[in-house]
């Protein structure tokens, strides 16, 4: 159980004491909220809750906050319970308390910061899901880093975590972009006169892909009806483009479970099946010689067209089926879809589907990442990588290296839009806050290394002579990593996790420059012991932060 809610609990359960004993009068106990207050002197949780229940109760918020104080039990964790105006019950940890957990950081070790708030309950995170039609960009970036940390976060919430990626393999697109792919492969064959359709891909990557094609297979597709050679040619180009966004994306530390074909939606029935249940319940109509989803009916502010007039399927339908299948065929629990800017318009249409399935909305959470902005020395980045600027996720690595492009991406609310600082983030100095978090976990690791050469150990040093006020500073801000796991995983931000591994490497270097670890005074080495403990359970809660933001922990720097 969370420290947070084991206050929470005591608070509740003063308020029935409190009733019990007459101090209160007879009410529905509220759920109680705590918060961290910014000034120490005010403890290590503060509830507002007597300014709630001031109605309720009919009395002054601080008489309701001195009632509760002695019904409050004492004993670990709690150290002291105080009413403070205008009716604010605060509330401090036991020093005694606080030390014993370094003890128990260490016997966690990298399972410290775990929590039970999933359940083992089964969630999906889908997210990037780049049209294989061109390399990932700085813009899918974002939601690649957001959406692998959530699911890390996630995981460590307790929740059974699958990673998603949908591969948009059918559709107008896709046949556009084969025939982009033959054009290029046809004319590194000295076909000059072969032209890239009119609404085509034009990127340099694709007379690079055509090369590279061409390289492989000779000029058998020439020689082959040019229906089918369009169609092999450009289910091989779409297997190079996948291959190269598995790597760009992996640059970065972005792994996924599943690779989901849309196409497959179409090939196993589960298009058709989707379309005849939204028919079944009676949310479509035939209109105009297209079929169209009757939404507004449904609260979304017009209708919608699923099948074009030509038959064709829009993406809206496809994306009606896929979410079809990961309720209904594949049984989440919960859905999670991280998408771009541009997709903002398609939450509400998404959801109103959901409700005509008969799926319960809001087992659908939907983010969505918004654009990013690259500044170079204050100006904006605006050209490619032709004229010697970056626009991808390769070129961005080239530039920044993978941890800085995860803190960067991770530092702002996915719902902002960002600047990304390209000379801020390779800056080597504590300025960078990439910088400055990890080289307090180098820090820390060359205090433990330069004990073990002198051939300390510290296995049986004594957390409770940690009686410094930065020492319970770093324990008490190391307490808090299962905090932003299980707030992390019910709001979806995972945005907290850089602020936090920032707060904790400054409660650090505080600790470290007040108070001296290693010593050769044999009159020193109890205390030596016991803050060597300290330091390597700070070094197993940062390296766990960085983690769970995909970033490395470097031992020097």
């Amino acid at each position: 159980m969370l420290i947070r809610e084991v206050i929470t609990q005591r608070i509740a359960d003063a308020i029935t004491a409190a009733q019990q004993q007459g101090a209160l009068p007879a009410f529905d106990v509220p759920d109680v909220a705590l918060d961290r207050p910014q000034d120490p002197e005010h403890g290590d949780f503060a509830s507002s809750l007597p300014l709630r229940l001031a109605k309720q109760a009919r009395m002054a918020p601080l008489a309701i906050a001195e009632a509760l104080v002695p019904h409050v039990a004492a004993g670990d964790p709690i150290d002291r319970v105080w009413a403070a105006p205008p009716g604010f019950l605060n509330v401090a940890l036991s020093p005694a308390w606080l030390q014993r957990q370094v003890d128990d950081v260490l016997a966690q070790g990298e399972a410290f910061g775990n929590t039970s708030t999933g359940k083992g309950r089964s969630v999906q995170v889908e997210f990037v899901s780049v049209n294989p039609t061109g390399p990932v960009h700085v813009g899918h970036a974002r939601g690649a880093v957001l959406g692998s940390t959530l699911a890390n976060t996630l995981a460590a919430a307790g929740f059974d975590v699958t990673r998603e990626y949908y591969v948009n393999d059918a559709g107008t697109q896709m046949e556009i972009f084969y025939a982009s792919v033959f054009a290029r492969y046809a004319q590194a064959l000295g076909r000059a006169d072969e032209q890239i359709p009119e609404d085509g891909y034009r990127g340099d990557y694709l007379v690079v892909l055509g090369k590279e094609l061409a390289a492989e297979h000779g000029d058998r597709f020439l020689s082959m009806e040019r229906k089918q050679a369009v169609a092999e040619l450009g289910a091989a180009g779409l297997e190079r483009m996948l291959d190269g966004i598995r790597t760009d994306l992996a640059r970065i530390g972005v792994e996924f479970d599943v690779w989901f074909r849309e196409r497959s939606l179409f090939e196993s029935g589960q298009y058709d099946a989707a379309i005849a249940e939204l028919e079944g319940r009676g949310a479509t109509v035939q209109r105009d010689g297209a079929l169209w989803f009757t939404s507004a009916a449904l609260g979304d502010d017009k209708d919608n067209v699923l099948v074009r007039s030509t038959g064709q399927p829009t993406y809206f339908a496809s994306d009606i089926a896929y979410h079809r299948n990961k309720f209904e065929e594949r049984s989440f629990d919960r859905v999670i879809d991280i998408w771009g800017a541009d997709h903002q318009g398609h939450v509400t249409r998404m959801k109103t589907a959901m409700r005509a399935l008969g799926i319960d909305p809001e087992r659908l959470h939907i983010i969505i990442s918004q654009l990013v902005t690259l500044r170079q020395g204050g100006d904006r980045v605006r050209a490619s990588k032709r004229t010697g600027q970056i626009v991808t996720l390769s070129d961005l690595v080239d530039e920044v290296g993978a941890d800085a492009c995860r803190y960067f991406f991770l530092a702002r609310a996915a719902e902002s839009q960002m600047d990304f600082d390209l000379e801020l983030a390779k800056k080597e100095s504590g300025d960078n806050p990439v910088y400055y978090v990890q080289y307090a976990h180098a820090r820390i690791a060359g205090i433990l290394r330069q004990a073990k050469e002198r051939s300390v150990r510290w296995d049986d040093g004594d957390p409770s002579l940690l009686v410094d006020d930065a020492e319970l500073a770093l324990i008490r801000k190391m307490l808090l990593l299962p905090e932003h796991v299980e707030s992390i995983a019910m709001t979806l931000a995972p945005h907290a996790l850089p602020h936090y591994a920032a707060e904790l490497a400054t409660a650090f270097h505080w600790f470290y420059d007040r108070c001296r670890v290693l010593s050769a005074e044999p009159a020193e080495a109890p205390l030596m012991k016991a803050r060597l403990k300290l330091v390597e359970a700070a070094k197993t809660v940062l390296a766990r932060t960085l983690g769970l933001m995909g970033m490395s922990a470097p031992e020097t720097m």
